[in-house]
């Protein structure tokens, strides 16, 4: 699925888009997916990641390395 997060595993929600006679008919909620090139100085190389907003700013708290770690704990490949 191409709107999900690698480090938080955010996809897309669904829900009803309601028009102004209520009428439902389906949407999707995606999430605010960015691609972005961190150094990863264990390994000696750039790794792209798609990542929400929100993990960006996770990473930037606990460092690429531990979010590389939590990435690859998820089973994802880096």
């Amino acid at each position: 699925m191409s709107a999900h997060c690698m480090l938080t595993g955010t996809q897309p929600g669904f829900g009803n888009r309601i028009s102004h006679s209520h009428r439902r008919t389906s949407r999707r909620f995606d999430p605010n997916i960015q691609s972005k090139r961190y150094w990863l100085p264990s390994e000696g190389r750039y790794v792209r990641l798609r990542l929400s907003t929100r993990a960006i700013k996770t990473v930037d708290t606990i460092g690429i390395e531990a979010a590389v770690a939590r990435i690859r704990a998820r089973g994802v490949r880096v």
